[in-house]
C-alpha cells in the first residue's frame, strides 16, 4: 500500500479512519446530532421536492427542474454520507463491491450540486441578457439534456475506478473492507486523476459562476435582473459552502499527524461542519426564498388542505 498510495503518512491515515471510538455518553450524543440532524433535512428536502414536482408549471419551467434536481441530489448524497458515517460509528465492515456502489453515488451527488449550480447560472444569465430568447434556449427537453450530462461528468471518474478495481482485484467481490474512498485507492494515478477531477469541476464552475454575476450585474438595469442578480450571488455561497466539503480529507489527514486522539475526538464534528451542515442549509439559503415554492412547501409541511396558488414570477 505504500507503494501504491506513496508514503506511509497515508498508511497512518488509512489506519486512523479505522480506529473506533469506545461506546460512551458522548459518542451516543454525537451519533445522535449527526443522525437526526441527517434525516431532518433529508425530509425537509424530499417534501419541498414532492411539493415542487406537484405542480406541472414547475415541471415545464427550467429553473424549477434544476432545483428539484439539486434536492434530489442533495438528499441523495446526505443519505449515503450518513450511512458511511453510521458504518465508520458501528464499526461495521462492508464488501468491497457495495462499498464502491455507495461511494459511486455519495461521490457522483457530491459533485453534482456545483455542477448544477453552474447550469443554474447560465439559465439565470440567459433570462436576463437574452430574455426574447430565454424561452426558446432554456425548454424543459434540453434542461433534462443538461441534468443527463452533469450525472454523467459527476460520475464519470467513480465508474472509471470501479471498472479498474474490477479487473485488477481479485477479491473484489469478496473482500470485506472499513469503507472509505482512499480505501478504493489501488494506484496512485487513481487518487491524482480524482484529485484533478475535483480541481476542474470546481475552477470550471466557480469561473461560470463569478461570470455570469458579473454579466447580469452589468445589465443590471431593471429590478427583475437586480433580483436575478442576488439570486446568482447566492449561487456562489453556495458554492462556498460546497468547496468547504473539499476541506474535510485534508483536515482529517492533518488531525491524524497530530495524534489519534485528537483525530478520533474531532471527526465527527469535522463531519458534520463540513460535510452535512453545507448540503443542509442549501434548501434554507436558496429555495425557501422563492416565493413560488415557499407557500407550497409550507402547504405540504403542514399538511394543509386549503389550495395555494404559488407565484412563478422571475426573480
Amino acid at each position: 500500500m505504500a507503494d501504491q498510495n506513496g508514503s506511509s503518512l497515508e498508511l497512518n491515515f488509512l489506519y486512523y479512519q479505522s480506529i473506533t471510538e469506545t461506546i460512551d455518553f458522548m459518542k451516543t450524543i454525537k451519533s445522535s446530532l449527526v443522525l437526526s440532524t441527517a434525516l431532518f433535512f433529508i425530509s425537509l428536502n424530499l417534501i419541498m421536492f414532492v411539493a415542487m414536482w406537484s405542480k406541472s408549471s414547475f415541471r415545464e419551467t427550467s429553473r424549477y427542474l434544476l432545483f428539484s434536481q439539486m434536492l434530489l441530489s442533495d438528499s441523495i448524497h446526505l443519505g449515503f454520507t450518513t450511512l458511511l458515517y453510521s458504518c465508520s460509528m458501528a464499526n461495521i465492515n462492508l464488501i468491497k463491491v457495495l462499498c464502491s456502489m455507495i461511494v459511486l453515488v455519495s461521490g457522483t451527488t457530491f459533485r453534482i450540486s456545483p455542477l448544477t449550480l453552474a447550469v443554474m447560472c447560465l439559465e439565470r444569465y440567459v433570462a436576463i441578457c437574452f430574455p426574447l430568447r430565454h424561452t426558446d434556449i432554456a425548454t424543459p427537453g434540453r434542461t433534462n439534456i443538461a441534468i443527463a450530462v452533469v450525472w454523467f461528468l459527476g460520475s464519470v471518474n467513480y465508474v472509471i475506478n470501479i471498472i479498474f478495481l474490477a479487473a485488477t482485484d481479485t477479491y473484489f467481490l469478496t473482500k470485506t473492507i472499513y469503507c472509505t474512498q482512499e480505501r478504493l485507492f489501488l494506484a496512485k494515478w487513481q487518487f491524482d486523476v480524482f484529485q484533478s477531477f475535483n480541481g476542474v469541476f470546481f475552477v470550471t464552475v466557480g469561473i461560470t459562476v463569478i461570470s455570469t454575476y458579473t454579466g447580469i450585474m452589468m445589465a443590471a438595469q431593471s429590478i427583475k435582473a437586480k433580483k436575478a442578480s442576488r439570486t446568482v450571488l447566492l449561487h456562489l455561497v453556495q458554492l462556498g459552502l460546497c468547496l468547504s466539503s473539499f476541506l474535510y480529507s485534508s483536515i482529517e489527514r492533518a488531525l491524524s499527524t497530530i495524534s489519534s486522539a485528537l483525530f478520533i475526538h474531532l471527526r465527527t464534528l469535522n463531519f458534520f461542519l463540513l460535510v452535512l451542515l453545507p448540503r443542509c442549509l442549501s434548501p434554507l439559503i436558496y429555495d425557501l426564498r422563492d416565493e413560488g415554492v415557499r407557500p407550497l412547501f409550507l402547504r405540504y409541511l403542514r399538511c394543509g388542505r386549503w389550495r395555494i396558488k404559488p407565484s412563478t414570477s422571475t426573480r
